[in-house]
C-alpha cells in the first residue's frame, strides 16, 4: 500500500473505490437486517418452529464460521478479495430466492429453512472475512479509524431502516416477499463491487506452495503469540457465546412471552439501533480522548451492561417495550466505539500477507462457540423456560467486559505505526 504524508491523503468521501465499498455495504446490510427478521419469523408464524427448532436455526446461522473459516481465511489471502465479495453477493442472493418460490409451492419446510440458513452463512464467511481484509489495501493507515467508522455508520443506519423496513413488509407483503427484496440488495451490492477499480487484484496473485492448514496455521500462531490478539478473541467469543443464546431466543420470547407483534418487533430493531451512528460516529473521538485500549474497554462495558435490561423486559408489566428498546440503544451505543477500535488495531497490528488468515482466525475463535449457544439456549428454555435463560445468559454476557480489563489493551493509546510491532 502507498504510504503518504497524511496532508497529502484526499478525503476518504472523495476516495472513488472507498465510496463504492461503502455503497456496496450499505445496500448488502440494508437487506440483511430484513432476511435477521424475516427468517425467525417465518419459522415461528408459518411453520410454528418450537424453542428448540429456534435454538439449531440459530446455530445453523453461525456454524459455518467455525466449520470453514480458516479456510476462507487462506483463500482470502491467496484470491483477489474483490472477487471472493462478489461471488459471495450472488451466491447468497440466488439462495434466498429459492425461498419464496419453495413456499410459493408449499413446499418450505424447517429443515429446508435451516439448510439454506446453513449455506448462507457459509457465503457469509467469506465475505466477512474478506471484507476488513479489503479495506487496508484501498486506504491509508491513518485512515483505518477513519474508514472503519464511516462504514459502520453505514452499518448503523442499516440497523436503523432495516429492522422497521422489515417489520412493515413481513406485515403488508409476508415473510418471503421480504426476503425477495434482500436477494435484490445482494445483487446491488455486488454491481458495485465489481465496479471497485483497486490494483490489489493484480498485485496478490494465487499462492498455493503450501497446504491450506499450513497457511491456515500462521493465522492461528500470530493470534496465539499476540496478546492483544488473544485478548480481544477470548472477550468476544465469551461474549459471543451468551449473546447467542439471546439472540435465539429474542423473537420467540418477545413474540410469545413479551406479545409483541412483528411491527412491535421491529419498531424495537429499529428505534432501539439509534445509538450504532451515535457509536461510530464517536468511535474516532472517544479513542483520542481516552486512548484505543481504553476505547475497546469503554465500549464493551456499556454495550454488556445494557442486555441485562432483556430479562427484566418480561418482569415489568407494562414495560416491556420501552426495556427492549432501551436495552438496544445503550448496547448500540457501546457497540461500534469496541468494534471499529478492535478492528482498526487488528489491521494495524497484522502484516498486509495475513490480513486474511488473522481475520478468519478472530473470527473463527470469536464465533466458535455461539452455534453452542444457540443449541443450550433452546435446550435450556424447553427445561427451565425462556425467561430463566435470558437471565442467565445476560449475566453470562458480562465476562466479556472482565477479560478485556485484565488484558495489556488498557496500555494502547494510539494504533502503531507498523504491523506486528505490538504483542
Amino acid at each position: 500500500m502507498l504510504m503518504r504524508s497524511p496532508q497529502s491523503i484526499p478525503g476518504l468521501w472523495r476516495h472513488p473505490d472507498f465510496l463504492r465499498l461503502w455503497a456496496a455495504q450499505t445496500a448488502s446490510f440494508v437487506g440483511s437486517q430484513i432476511t435477521l427478521l424475516a427468517i425467525p419469523v417465518l419459522a415461528v408464524v408459518t411453520l410454528e418452529a418450537s424453542a428448540l427448532q429456534m435454538g439449531v436455526l440459530a446455530a445453523t446461522g453461525v456454524l459455518p464460521t467455525p466449520l470453514v473459516g480458516l479456510l476462507a481465511g487462506v483463500w482470502t489471502d491467496r484470491l483477489p478479495r474483490r472477487a471472493i465479495l462478489i461471488t459471495s453477493d450472488i451466491g447468497r442472493a440466488a439462495l434466498l430466492a429459492t425461498i419464496p418460490v419453495m413456499a410459493v409451492l408449499d413446499l418450505l419446510s424447517f429443515t429446508y429453512l435451516c439448510i439454506v440458513s446453513l449455506l448462507v452463512g457459509t457465503l457469509g464467511t467469506f465475505f466477512e472475512i474478506a471484507h476488513p481484509s479489503l479495506l487496508p489495501t484501498l486506504v491509508h493507515r491513518d485512515q483505518l479509524v477513519d474508514g472503519n467508522s464511516k462504514l459502520e455508520i453505514s452499518r448503523s443506519g442499516s440497523l436503523i431502516v432495516g429492522p422497521g423496513l422489515a417489520g412493515a413488509l413481513i406485515h403488508l407483503l409476508t415473510a418471503p416477499v421480504a426476503i425477495v427484496l434482500d436477494a435484490c440488495t445482494y445483487l446491488i451490492s455486488a454491481g458495485l463491487l465489481a465496479r471497485i477499480r483497486t490494483g490489489e487484484d493484480r498485485a496478490r496473485p494465487i499462492r498455493a506452495t503450501r497446504g491450506a492448514w499450513a497457511e491456515a496455521r500462521e493465522g492461528l500462531a500470530l493470534v496465539r503469540h499476540n496478546r492483544l490478539l488473544a485478548s480481544m478473541a477470548m472477550s468476544l467469543a465469551v461474549f459471543n457465546l451468551f449473546s447467542s443464546m439471546i439472540n435465539a431466543l429474542l423473537v420467540l420470547y418477545a413474540v410469545r412471552q413479551l406479545g409483541l407483534s412483528p411491527a412491535e418487533l421491529g419498531l424495537v430493531f429499529a428505534a432501539g439501533s439509534a445509538g450504532f451512528p451515535v457509536g461510530a460516529a464517536a468511535a474516532g473521538w472517544v479513542a483520542r480522548r481516552i486512548g484505543v485500549g481504553w476505547a475497546i474497554i469503554l465500549g464493551a462495558i456499556v454495550s454488556d451492561l445494557a442486555l441485562l435490561l432483556i430479562p427484566l423486559a418480561g418482569a415489568i408489566p407494562g414495560g416491556a417495550l420501552s426495556l427492549l428498546i432501551a436495552s438496544r440503544v445503550i448496547a448500540t451505543l457501546g457497540g461500534p466505539i469496541t468494534a471499529i477500535n478492535q478492528l482498526s488495531l487488528r489491521q494495524a497490528i497484522t502484516p498486509p500477507h495475513l490480513l486474511g488468515r488473522t481475520n478468519a482466525t478472530m473470527l473463527v475463535l470469536a464465533l466458535a462457540l455461539a452455534p453452542i449457544g444457540g443449541l443450550v439456549a433452546g435446550l435450556t428454555a424447553d427445561v427451565f423456560g425462556i425467561g430463566l435463560t435470558m437471565v442467565v445468559a445476560a449475566i453470562g454476557v458480562q465476562a466479556g467486559f472482565v477479560v478485556l480489563l485484565v488484558s495489556p489493551i488498557g496500555t494502547i493509546r494510539t494504533l502503531p505505526g507498523s504491523p506486528a510491532s505490538l504483542s
